[in-house]
């Protein structure tokens, strides 16, 4: 597993407290986080998409923090998996579906028009399809071949520029990173900072004042490279976590007699979290429970709800 060395740690702790470092040692720390994220994200793992989706868990609690909401990573689940597909799962579970939805789409449709309308309104906003329109021209313009740190700040102006949240801007730069590295899927990384580089002076035209952005309001650009590091760091490490549990739960499916264990399995590495009462082809309610309580009893998986009923189980 590609290990994140002490020096970077340092820089990245370093580069917290940007307003005392320079542009470019900043920026040094940002991009030697992002390439080792990319080694973790290259080297496409069973577990990759438990991972995502426990990354969009996360950006989603900071999404509802932002808005004024209370529900935790808890009651987030519940919004989701304890409701049929097409049920109204709240504001707060359509944070969520808006994250999962950068985290599951192939990179190359996450920056639609229609991807975009639909992300736009899991995060609240009323349909507007000029909006929408002009969005994606400005995408356009900024996936063409500008650097990567006007890419990164060119998607919060971009958002900005529209009225959007900076959580709008978070999705978009980590949508734009994914296709700039040519990742199968997207990492949700800046949705969870709480702190991000914002400035009420940059709400022009996103492909006009990128370039001068940099120069103009480096302070604010130091201020999202600082924080796509510490995300980028925060999701190493959360795979390094998850990566030891899901061995233990690859070790012990052989010994799982079950009909659809090994569905059951896939589903759990693919997936932040199970619901005991999923419909699994070949396998009834009770035997899917009995399933998940001896997962448990070997180590292999956890009970996410604390709860006697309505079971929730992950790694």
């Amino acid at each position: 597993m590609a290990a994140v060395p002490a020096w970077l740690r340092r820089a990245i702790s370093d580069a917290h407290s940007h307003a005392g470092n320079e542009f470019e040692d900043v920026s040094l720390a940002a991009g030697a986080a992002i390439c080792a994220l990319d080694a973790v994200v290259r080297r496409q793992e069973r577990w990759a998409g438990a991972w995502r989706r426990r990354l969009a868990l996360s950006a989603a609690v900071a999404t509802a923090k932002q808005a004024g909401r209370v529900e935790d990573e808890s009651a987030l689940r519940d919004a989701v998996l304890l409701t049929r597909p097409g049920d109204n799962v709240g504001p707060a579970g359509r944070f969520l579906l808006a994250w999962r939805r950068l985290a599951s789409r192939p990179t190359e449709d996450l920056l639609t028009e229609k991807n975009l309308a639909a992300m736009l309104e899991e995060l609240g906003y009323a349909p507007d399809d000029e909006a929408v329109s002009v969005l994606a021209d400005d995408l356009r313009q900024l996936s063409a071949g500008i650097g990567m740190v006007g890419m990164l700040t060119g998607a919060f102006t971009a958002a900005e520029r529209r009225g959007f949240a900076r959580t709008v801007g978070a999705w978009l730069a980590d949508a734009l990173l994914a296709q700039r590295l040519g990742w199968d899927h997207a990492v949700p990384l800046l949705g969870a900072e709480a702190a991000l580089g914002t400035s009420a002076g940059s709400r022009r035209s996103a492909a006009g004042s990128v370039s001068t952005s940099i120069v103009t309001n480096s302070e604010r650009a130091k201020g999202l490279l600082a924080a796509q590091a510490r995300a980028a760091l925060r999701a190493i490490d959360l795979s390094a976590e998850l990566e030891r549990r899901a061995e233990r739960l690859i070790v012990v499916a052989p010994k799982l007699r079950a009909k659809a264990a090994n569905m059951v399995v896939e589903r759990l590495l693919s997936d932040d979290a199970v619901v005991a009462s999923e419909k699994i082809a070949g396998m009834s309610d009770r035997g899917l429970r009995r399933l998940f309580d001896r997962l448990v009893e070997f180590g292999a998986v956890r009970e996410l709800s604390g709860r006697p009923t309505f079971r929730i189980y992950g790694l």
